[in-house]
This record gives C-alpha cells, sequence and structure tokens, in this order.
C-alpha cells in the first residue's frame, strides 16, 4: 500500500492511524468545496480540534485538486489525510467485490429506470420521490465505498463517518465515546417529532414489501436509521463480515429479478445492517435539509449537531433553500480568490 500525502500540524511524523488517542474523521467524496465545509465546521466547533484527523478519501480525476486545497488552507491544529483511491492496492478479492458491488447497482438503477418509463404519475409528490432515487449519486463510486470502508482503514477501529453534503454545528468529540454496545454502526433513526415520526423515511419507502423476501422478514412501517453521519465500530463490523452480508442481499436481488429495493446504497445496507445498527440521540443528526421547503423548523435546526443537505436542494446550487443555505455558507472561505468565482449565493 502506498502512503499518501499529508498535512501535519503540531504532530510527530509518524502515522496518525496508530495513535489511539485521536479521533478520525472520514469523507469519500469527490466535492471539494462541501469537503472544505464538513472540515472547517468540524473544527470551529470541536473543543479539542488538535485531536482531529480526517481522512478524505476521493478518485483519481479529484485527487489533485483536492490535496491542493487543504496544502494551501492549511486547517487550524487540525491533520487532514487526502488519499486517492489510485493509491490503494488491494487484493483481487477485494477488487472484484467492488466492481460485483457496482454493476449489481447498476443494473438495479437501470431496471428500475425502465420500470418508471411505463408509469403513468398521477401526484408530483410520487414522480419527485421517483426521480430522486435514479440520482447520479445512487450509482456514485464514492457514495458506494462506504460498504468497503473496513478495507480503506485496516487500521482502524473507531471512526465517524461524515457525508460530504453536512455543516457541523457543535462539537462532536463525545461521538466517539459512545457505547454502541457491539454494534457496527450508530445512526440516527429515532425521532425528534414524537415516537410515531420517522426523522427520515420508512422502510417501506426504499424496500419492495409485494416481494415475500422482504415483507416476511420486515416491517414496512419501520423507520430507517440515516447514513450521512455515524459512528462506525470497524472491529464489530469486520467480526460480524457487514461487506459480506451485503453482498449476500446483492446476488438473491439479482437473482429476484433486481426488484427487492430502489436504487441507492441505504437500502441494501438496510438488510445487511439489519439487528447491527445502535440508536444514537436524535439531536445529533437531522437529514433531508436538501429539499425545497424542509419541515424542520428553524429553532431546531439551531440545535442539533450535524445538518445534512441530503436531497438534490444542495446549498451550494441556486435551488438549495434559501431559508437555510446561510446554516452551510457561513462555513465557506470566501476569501479564496477560487471560491468567489463559484459565486455561491449566501
Amino acid at each position: 500500500m502506498q502512503w499518501p500525502d499529508l498535512v501535519y500540524l503540531h504532530l510527530n511524523m509518524f502515522p496518525v492511524s496508530l495513535i489511539p488517542s485521536f479521533r478520525h474523521v472520514v469523507l469519500l467524496t469527490d466535492n471539494v468545496l462541501a469537503a472544505s465545509v464538513v472540515v472547517s465546521s468540524t473544527v470551529q466547533n470541536s473543543a479539542r480540534p488538535e485531536e482531529l484527523v480526517f481522512h478524505i478519501v476521493t478518485d483519481r480525476k479529484t485527487y489533485t485538486p483536492m490535496h491542493a486545497w487543504f496544502a494551501i488552507n492549511s486547517v487550524k491544529s487540525a491533520v487532514v489525510e487526502v488519499k486517492g483511491l489510485h493509491q490503494y492496492d488491494w487484493s483481487q478479492e477485494v477488487n472484484v467485490g467492488v466492481r460485483e458491488m457496482l454493476e449489481i447497482s447498476r443494473l438495479v438503477w437501470s431496471h428500475f429506470y425502465n420500470s418508471l418509463k411505463q408509469e403513468n404519475f398521477e401526484y408530483e409528490e410520487g414522480h419527485r420521490r421517483y426521480l430522486e432515487v435514479l440520482s447520479p449519486s445512487c450509482l456514485s463510486l464514492m457514495n458506494h465505498l462506504r460498504i468497503y470502508i473496513h478495507e480503506l482503514f485496516p487500521d482502524l477501529n473507531k471512526m465517524v463517518l461524515l457525508d460530504d453534503d453536512i455543516a457541523v454545528q457543535r462539537d462532536i468529540s463525545s461521538l466517539w465515546e459512545l457505547d454502541l454496545e457491539g454494534k457496527a454502526v450508530g445512526a440516527v433513526f429515532g425521532s425528534s417529532c414524537g415516537d410515531n415520526c420517522c426523522v427520515g423515511r420508512k422502510y417501506r419507502d426504499y424496500l419492495n414489501f409485494s416481494n415475500p423476501i422482504i415483507s416476511s422478514n420486515f416491517d414496512h412501517d419501520r423507520c430507517a436509521w440515516l447514513f450521512g453521519m455515524n459512528v462506525l465500530d470497524l472491529e464489530a463490523w469486520r467480526k460480524t463480515d457487514v461487506t459480506a452480508t451485503y453482498h449476500k442481499w446483492l446476488k438473491l436481488n439479482l437473482n429476484s429479478g433486481l426488484t427487492l429495493w430502489k436504487p441507492g446504497v441505504l437500502p441494501p445496507a438496510l438488510l445487511a445492517l439489519e439487528g447491527n445498527v445502535h440508536p444514537i440521540d436524535p439531536s445529533w443528526h437531522v437529514a433531508g435539509l436538501g429539499h425545497r421547503f424542509p419541515e424542520a423548523r428553524r429553532e431546531m435546526l439551531n440545535s442539533v449537531a450535524v445538518l445534512h443537505f441530503s436531497g438534490p436542494a444542495k446549498p451550494w446550487l441556486e435551488i438549495g433553500s434559501p431559508e437555510i443555505r446561510s446554516l452551510w455558507t457561513k462555513h465557506v472561505n470566501s476569501s479564496n480568490k477560487f471560491i468567489r468565482k463559484c459565486r455561491i449565493m449566501g
């Protein structure tokens, strides 16, 4: 394995992955601007930024600009590691597994797309939800690679995984102290709006309950947990072999005519991680802010640790919700001339 270039601040020159006292944050992204906001907002709100180590994994195309950005715009006290996928020397088995995962995901996407062409939508909400499922992110290698997180970081046992469309509003250091009780993932899937209200969506929004394989094993009204801000216990992940279970479901879906779930990473992850996700308090993570009219009230948003702009209306786009865009843009480095050329709306 090739060692990536590292940006070190206030540290001795030895591999940070071997220092247990550090708090490791992982981003899988090809978006430089978004990654810069995740890092800066996390550091700005950290009580001990010197303990933070950010591992940014990106593709070959984005590696040079991503590396250049964090080399030029150093982060106060924290460590940023940028590594490209081309720098990994994976085994043949892992390479085959990743290709299989992507190929089946593309087949699911194509099957769903072809089925939708025959649909006659009678209401706008149904149309919008179906089109969301067909977004490019459903086919993104960077999104799917979270299932191989243990291969990306073989020397780490605990980390916090952050999506690139988030902004951190308060110190998240206590996430590393959470006891996941032997589970592989810590996630929000309780509710901040009552016992009968899901923060995200329900299993029926992701899975095909007309198929007996799904209906006989899962509850369609169950709240799905949120991907995007998760505590990962990689030791438990390896012990329970989450990735192998994920592949078993992929092959079962392939043999079932690609009809068990809608496109995306989360649906098969719900199945592969069944019984292996520990709930964390909803105040840690609110999602769905990438929709035009967020349901969450501004007062509630101000108290949440991590804002997740999941959905099509990203805050760096013109279609982003003006009511809440400032919660993200205030972390943008507007003094940088390249950022100013992006003409990000405030």
